[in-house]
């Protein structure tokens, strides 16, 4: 593992996410590993730390969910934005060369057996929580938050430093149309001059 990810505590967890970046959802099944860009991942619950997302009928990332009972929600960087469009718009389905396509490098943790994507900002290892009425109807998967990492170039001390870091390493906003924006410039209330 990279000197530059540590643990980040479970009750902070949620940070990883609560700023609405687009994600990668990485899982593995029966020697499939796949990864998919998505764009609805959303904070649910703090105790335990719980997240939302929408996984489409048509994603084989989604059986393999649903097959392991387990996944990855990691946040890409600027400097990933083509592997991050190229992995939202390919199948496995129809590439199997999917992830070797877009430069995909996956790496291990002890004590996962998830594919998680290098390069990015954080990790988060989800239990899949079945709820198949919500799956089927709505394509919305609920997942436990097990374990966390973050890159401590960008987030520490439970919070992102999107301000002082490298501006390779500022999540995505996906928009439409190939088109994104990077998290900006840090806003304090009390910097703010009141009305």
């Amino acid at each position: 593992m990279d000197n530059n990810i540590a643990p980040v505590a479970p009750e902070k967890a949620w940070r990883l996410i609560n700023h609405g970046p687009t994600a990668l959802v990485s899982a593995r099944y029966d020697g499939v590993d796949n990864v998919m860009a998505a764009s609805w991942v959303c904070g649910l619950d703090f105790k335990p730390a719980k997240l939302t997302v929408v996984l489409d009928k048509i994603a084989r990332t989604r059986q393999l969910i649903e097959q392991s009972g387990s996944f990855v929600i990691q946040i890409p960087t600027v400097a990933q934005v083509r592997l991050t469009h190229q992995l939202g718009n390919t199948s496995l389905f129809s590439a199997p060369d999917k992830l070797a396509r877009a430069g995909v490098e996956l790496f291990s943790i002890d004590g996962y057996d998830l594919p998680f994507v290098a390069g990015c900002s954080a990790w988060l290892a989800c239990r899949l929580i079945p709820e198949p009425h919500n799956q089927q109807t709505h394509d919305l998967f609920i997942g436990e938050i097990t374990a966390a990492w973050a890159d401590t170039r960008v987030f520490r001390d439970g919070h992102w430093h999107f301000e002082t870091a490298d501006p390779a390493l500022r999540s995505l906003h996906y928009i439409a149309g190939g088109q994104f924006y990077a998290t900006g410039d840090s806003i304090f209330l009390d910097d703010v001059a009141a009305d």
